[in-house]
């Protein structure tokens, strides 16, 4: 029997990700972000906007109650927390990555993109981009 560390609930607490903002499942991505507080709107459709640049033929739709692209297979998700943008992708984007990400907070498969800061939407396209690259080799 495992005896918990004191405070380790505490600590577990704390590391978990933030509930998506948006509650109720969407119909669509333009029903997401007609949902989601008027002041993220805008970083939402840059993040839509890089993803659909470079996966044009990606198909867009809800998964997990967030916006979500498939592209040859999973591709890409991105959901609006209370404080960030998470922008998931299937390992190993974000490991390939992490010299580009050292200043966020990121784990296996996300990106948090901070909603008081600039959304870097070259740095969304090069991993979506590097995300396309897997799928097409796996795939075919």
């Amino acid at each position: 029997m495992r005896i918990p560390q004191p405070g380790a609930a505490d600590r577990v607490k704390r590391n978990q990700a933030s509930p998506p903002v948006t509650n109720k499942t969407p119909k669509d991505v333009d029903d997401y972000i007609a949902a989601a507080p008027m002041e993220a709107r805008e970083k939402l459709e840059e993040v839509r906007a890089a993803i659909r640049q470079v996966a044009p033929t990606a198909v867009e739709s809800i998964s997990y109650q967030m916006p979500y692209y498939n592209y040859k297979g999973r591709l890409a998700w991105f959901g609006l927390h209370s404080r960030h943008i998470g922008l998931y992708l299937r390992p190993p984007t974000i490991e390939e990555h992490k010299k580009e990400l050292a200043g966020y907070v990121t784990t296996k498969s996300a990106v948090h993109l901070p909603l008081d800061k600039k959304i870097q939407v070259s740095l969304v396209k090069k991993l979506v981009k590097a995300r396309m690259k897997k799928n097409d080799a796996e795939k075919g």
